[in-house]
């Protein structure tokens, strides 16, 4: 048996715990599949009455990409679509390029103002001006019968 087989074998046996934490915490770091393949990566900031998001989306078309917004729930998704590069006659040797559905949904910490939101798509990236919705002023006591 391989020597690094063996010694990754036995780093298994001695604490299977420690293991079976590193790679469930693998899968959520690192989706199956290509690195970042169907993968939205964002950049989300916040001040004092927006959410600005930047998402990267390269070789998407402005057209191609939807934006929802649900209450604190925003979800990009987008079609990579593969254009023709080739000529006759040439064969591809390597494509390592994702085409297909990318998507990304995730929550802020309040409900946004859908009315005020403004898009932008330029050179690959998504920016969001995502307005807070006001918080409710003071709470109201349920008066008990």
């Amino acid at each position: 048996m391989n020597h690094l087989v063996r010694r990754n074998l036995e780093s298994l046996l001695d604490d299977p715990r420690r293991t079976m934490d590193e790679l469930v915490r693998g899968f959520f770091d690192r989706p199956l599949g290509f690195e970042g393949a169907g993968q939205v990566r964002v950049d989300v900031s916040e001040d004092a009455s927006n959410y600005l998001v930047h998402a990267e989306l390269p070789g998407v078309a402005k057209e191609d990409i939807d934006v929802q917004i649900d209450g604190d729930l925003v979800s990009i998704s987008a079609e990579v679509r593969r254009t023709s590069e080739h000529k006759d006659g040439d064969k591809v040797l390597r494509s390592e390029r994702y085409y297909g559905r990318v998507s990304r949904s995730f929550r802020l910490g309040q409900d946004i103002d859908e009315g005020g939101a403004i898009a932008h798509f330029e050179n690959g990236v998504l920016s969001l001006t995502l307005p807070k919705k006001p918080l409710e002023q003071g709470r109201r006591r349920l008066q008990i019968q």
